[in-house]
């Protein structure tokens, strides 16, 4: 069993990074993916190719010597440049000078990770859906989709990071006893459109930002990319007055467009095309446990824990569950070279239960992060909050980070900054009802006020 390969079901982001730490260990890894090699071109557009890199994932990144060449592809974006319906615009800064989160296309970062991966040793087989899995034995069973025929593949252990409709998971689901699963749609979807370059090749908004057209009950976003253009994403209701159900004609879609986003219009001249084009895809939240069958199957990034794209974490999640793995294979000291069979159940089970409780939070933070993208972020408690925030955590950062840094500027356990968020919102609840706040918002009497309620 020690000397069959490991296989990796999935070379998407995750997979191809987990792929790289594990060759790093001395493992032959062999990586199997349902679609064609997306370096070769043919790759399916249209949707999600945009990324936002923060902490959690450029840590991940490090590990494995990368970092600096994702940053020279990668767009910082320093905070969020609402747009109101007037055109009007407003910054909002994520952190503190210097922090920023980053715009990154997927399908370049993937690419890069898959030829790392190579490089490293691993084999990856391309046009390979996985049918069936034995978890007993470690083996599955693959259907190429060129020619249609079955392999059989026999694996020292498997690792499913394949993705939200997971085929590991879902074997997982239909043979193991008390497998707990669960999914929820929001009742939005989402929609790819586009913004080019200037004529003269220029940014037609401001570059370092992550750009939001909040309306209330949808939004639209807008992520620069290195050519110039921006990557806009619609999230929108599938059903209702104003949704994707009413939106079915040309006319329709214009005269919601100069109505609703009227400074982004003129900078969309390909809308139409994209908008009857790109799918309509759905945002989904999965949870499950365990992930893991004894020492033969571990479920890692969406495959586990798919969430909605609202806090930008998935994708930096999935990248932590590496960095959590390779350090857990170090303290059991666990290596090709120290192959010891009996440890690898400890590790799964071990990853499974330090992970599940952050996998959670954060899933529950990305809903709660999609009510303040297209709701509150216009609204002055909101900025005023921002603001007082900002302020004290500033003067007594060993007292007070906000949420949103604690998540993005950290590596903080997620459920961690789920509760201390949830305690902070409660102070400053306190603190916002305080008699004419506006205008003594960063006084000694509100700091002096706060430093007591954090202390309670």
């Amino acid at each position: 069993m020690s000397e069959r390969p490991i296989a990796v079901v999935g070379a998407g982001l995750v997979g191809s990074l987990l792929s790289i730490y594990l060759s790093q260990r001395g493992y032959k890894v062999e990586l199997f993916e349902r679609r064609d090699d997306m370096r070769s071109g043919n790759m399916a557009g249209g949707k999600s190719i945009n990324l936002a890199l923060s902490d959690r994932g450029w840590k991940a990144l490090k590990g494995v010597g990368i970092a600096d060449e994702i940053k020279e592809i990668a767009i910082p974006m320093k905070g969020r440049m609402t747009h109101d319906k007037e055109g009007k615009t407003n910054f909002l800064p994520y952190g503190k000078e210097g922090q920023a989160i980053y715009s990154v296309s997927r399908a370049g970062l993937n690419c890069l990770l898959m030829s790392l991966a190579e490089k490293k040793g691993c084999k990856i087989h391309f046009n390979k859906r996985c049918k069936n899995i034995s978890l007993k034995d470690a083996s599955l069973i693959l259907e190429d989709a060129v020619k249609k025929e079955d392999t059989h593949f026999h694996a020292s252990r498997i690792f499913g990071t394949d993705g939200a409709f997971s085929a590991a998971r879902l074997q997982m689901q239909l043979s193991t006893d008390r497998f707990e699963y669960s999914q929820h749609y929001l009742n939005y979807g989402y929609k790819e459109l586009h913004i080019p370059p200037t004529p003269d090749g220029d940014f037609a908004m401001e570059k370092n930002c992550l750009h939001i057209w909040p309306r209330g009950n949808f939004m639209m976003i807008a992520l620069p990319n290195i050519d110039g253009s921006f990557t806009c994403t619609l999230f929108f209701p599938f059903q209702g007055e104003e949704s994707f159900s009413t939106l079915t004609t040309k006319e329709s879609v214009k005269k919601f467009f100069e109505k609703t986003f009227p400074d982004a219009l003129p900078l969309m001249p390909t809308l139409l095309e994209d908008f009857f084009h790109n799918p309509s895809a759905s945002l989904v939240t999965v949870r499950c446990f365990p992930w893991n069958f004894e020492d033969k199957m571990l479920l890692l990034g969406d495959a586990a824990h798919a969430v909605v794209p609202f806090y930008g974490q998935g994708m930096n999640c999935g990248f932590e569950d590496c960095t959590v793995l390779n350090e857990v294979m170090e303290k059991y000291q666990l290596s090709v070279v120290s192959n010891q069979l009996s440890v690898w159940k400890k590790v799964f089970e071990e990853i499974g239960k330090s992970r599940k409780p952050d996998s959670d939070a954060i899933a529950d933070l990305a809903v709660a992060n999609f009510i303040e993208m297209r709701d509150l972020v216009t609204h002055p408690d909101f900025i005023l909050q921002k603001k007082i925030e900002a302020h004290f955590s500033s003067k007594h950062p060993d007292l007070w980070l906000p949420l949103y840094s604690m998540v993005t500027f950290s590596d903080l356990p997620y459920s961690y900054a789920l509760e201390r968020g949830k305690k902070q919102d409660l102070i400053m609840k306190k603190v916002l009802a305080v008699p004419n706040i506006s205008e003594k918002w960063n006084s000694t009497e509100v700091e002096e006020m706060m430093m007591g309620l954090v202390k309670e």
